[in-house]
């Protein structure tokens, strides 16, 4: 990087392309003071802002100290400037106490492709778009052209928009190979609709920002997991089969997985959400929010888990940082003083829905360890579980008082990351990270690369919808992966149903079909299990599914390995195709294919009734999985009947004879 001082102001470039740019006609930063009005309503946030000023700011004076530039900004703004050979980092400090609105610019090309700004689940490339960064509950449908979303909003504001995300992150990457990330979790919103610049608005001034390019996107990804971190390799028996939601209580849980075992299906894991009980809101079956068995619901569990693992099969639960109010963890956490409170001083509760929760101070030190001791290591990891759904993380007050004194306006993009490292540091210091337990989750921030040991789209539709059904995350796994969270999954067949949106045979079939190429697989009931087709209903689809898990366990070598480079190098497992066809422009606007791993190529069906399937192939050595036909590469079109949906490998992968085993046993 070359800083280069101009008659007003200065320009940083490398390779002859300018990184960030600062002058009397294109200013690089922007402060002022806004008025924000925020209404939550059970995850969901209508926020507005009232900018009272905003004004650019000029370079004052420039002054170099070693290989650091210190910037003064019209005596507002005081930066430093460190450069290195592919690296900015700029620390920024105001001048001005009243300053809570802050923007910077970003030179542009008209051309350009971003993507990241945590996982986003309706555009992969963010180009074209703003993007609020807020963690929140996504929303039904997501869509406002559409009917289920405009039901949703009618009925309670619950119908979200492109734009909402359970993870959000102050961090992308661009098609001109260099990331950009801030260090804040203040409330942001990144701009990508300029032509000639990225405007990236934050409600704080940021401490750093950092800038950082690659000469390709293998090496990108490398230098973005080494600043924000990665997670180890996952416990070897996530690989050997399906994790089976199932729920009800031991007898009915044990009785799905036996016959699930009885049809062919390789169990790896049951999972009962309500291991610690149930109940029944307007939405559908929800949990009793005490983290602790329920023996009535569940009678003999411990017998039931030490039997199933001697089988290999693997007993999960379900958690999350709040407390239901009047349970028996709510009343030891409140007489111990460890729930947040309200501006006034009284307890802070959360609506979720037709009852209320507390909220363990995860910023308390004591109240933190009395969480990961007293819950995640006694409750869970000592009775036997061998992971759960780490849920929720987006529904933290914008006025709640917390132990740190810091601002639940800055907290609240953070706490997600702090939830996750409160389940990282659980299993570390049982010696179970990366060989025995497993958690997943959905909400993320700044941290989450580090401390999630595997990421879950959320809630999606059970249905095939751009915006919220099955092709929502493939966008989320790629915008995760971007950032740095590289290994996801997705409850097969969605989970949200919502009026008369209830999930079909064929969105099952077809949501398994593309599970089988994806580091996890695992189901889920639904909110509203009576309503929806279930998989153990029907002996096709458990015929099918026997199937689909065999073909997912047999590919176990190439999915460890793929993992395993993530560990170590920061590519995700499921990967954009441009991340190794660099050169081809059609591979950075396909949000609707992945590549898995280095050597095969997967596009999804996300249409009803589809007995063919278009897509995209860059040029390469192309073989079809299940027929064997080779491809160089382009548009083409490949039958795709159910059980078998396009799936391309390379023809010079060192995995070839695993795939060609696969297509004598499974293929056409």
């Amino acid at each position: 990087m070359e800083w280069i001082r101009t008659e007003t102001g200065f320009e940083i470039v490398c390779g002859g392309e300018t990184f960030l740019k600062a002058d009397a006609e294109c200013p690089m930063v922007y402060v002022g003071r806004g008025e924000e009005s925020i209404y939550a309503h059970r995850g969901y946030y209508d926020i507005t802002d009232h900018v009272t000023e905003r004004i650019p700011l000029a370079v004052k004076t420039v002054k170099q100290a070693g290989q650091d530039v210190e910037v003064n900004f019209s005596d507002v703004l005081q930066a430093v400037f460190h450069l290195e050979k592919d690296r900015i980092c700029v620390n920024f400090q105001s001048l001005d106490p009243g300053v809570n609105r802050f923007w910077l610019r970003i030179p542009a090309e008209k051309e350009e492709a971003c993507y990241g700004c945590g996982e986003q689940f309706s555009y992969f490339n963010l180009r074209g778009r703003n993007f609020p960064l807020w963690s929140s509950e996504p929303g039904v449908g997501r869509d406002k052209k559409t009917y289920l979303t405009w039901e949703c909003d009618t009925a309670d504001g619950t119908g979200g928009d492109y734009y909402h995300t359970y993870f959000p992150q102050t961090t992308f990457v661009s098609s001109r190979h260099y990331y950009f990330h801030a260090e804040t979790t203040a409330y942001a919103d990144f701009d990508f609709r300029n032509e000639k610049y990225h405007e990236l608005q934050f409600w704080a001034v940021p401490e750093t920002v950092i800038l950082e390019r690659a000469d390709t996107f293998p090496e990108l990804m490398q230098k973005i997991t080494d600043l924000l971190g990665r997670v180890p390799q996952m416990p070897e028996w996530v690989y050997d089969g399906i994790i089976i939601g199932v729920q009800g209580g031991t007898e009915r849980s044990f009785h799905l997985a036996d016959r699930s075992l009885r049809n062919g299906i390789q169990v790896c894991g049951i999972w009962c959400q309500d291991w610690e009980g149930k109940r029944v809101t307007s939405f559908g079956k929800r949990l009793q929010w005490d983290w602790r068995w329920d023996e009535k619901m569940y009678p003999g569990l411990p017998d039931k888990i030490r039997e199933y693992r001697e089988k290999g099969i693997r007993f999960l639960g379900y958690t999350n940082p709040y407390l239901v109010q009047g349970g028996q963890l709510f009343q030891e956490a409140e007489e111990k003083g460890y729930l947040a409170k309200n501006p006034d001083g009284s307890l802070c509760l959360v609506d979720f829905g037709e009852f209320d929760c507390g909220i363990p101070d995860l910023t308390d030190p004591e109240a933190y360890e009395w969480f990961k001791n007293r819950i995640l290591k006694k409750n869970m990891i000592e009775f036997g579980l061998s992971g759960w759904m780490a849920d929720f993380g987006e529904y933290l007050p914008t006025d709640v008082q917390l132990h740190s004194g810091r601002p639940a306006m800055l907290e609240h993009n953070h706490w997600p990351a702090l939830w996750a490292k409160c389940n990282y540091e659980a299993l570390k210091e049982t010696d179970t990270l990366g060989k025995e337990v497993i958690y997943f989750m959905r909400s993320g921030g700044i941290g989450s690369q580090k401390y999630c040991t595997l990421m879950w789209n959320g809630d999606q539709s059970v249905d095939f919808t751009r915006h919220d059904g099955l092709p929502s995350a493939i966008a989320a796994t790629l915008s995760a992966g971007i950032i740095g969270c590289g290994i996801s999954h997705s409850d097969i067949g969605g989970y949200t149903s919502m009026f008369e949106n209830c999930r079909t045979k064929e969105v099952f079939q077809r949501w398994a079909d593309m599970a089988v190429f994806t580091p996890v697989m695992r189901t889920h009931e639904s909110n509203r299990p009576e309503t929806n087709f279930q998989y153990y209903d029907d002996a096709d689809t458990m015929e099918l599914l026997a199937r689909q898990v065999q073909i997912h366990v047999e590919l176990k070598p190439y999915l460890k390995d793929a993992v395993d480079e993530y560990t170590r190098t920061g590519l995700p497992v499921q990967r954009p195709l441009f991340m190794h066809y660099e050169e081809d422009s059609r591979g950075y606007d396909i949000q609707n294919e992945y590549l898995l791993g280095r050597d095969m190529l997967v596009a999804p069906v996300y249409e009803s009734g589809a007995e063919e399937w278009s897509l995209y192939l860059p040029e390469d050595q192309w073989v079809h999985l299940w027929t064997g036909e080779e491809y160089r590469g382009g548009d083409t079109t490949v039958k795709a009947p159910v059980g078998q949906i396009p799936v391309f490998y390379r023809k010079d992968s060192k995995y070839r004879t695993l795939f060609e085993e696969i297509r004598q046993k499974y293929g056409c």
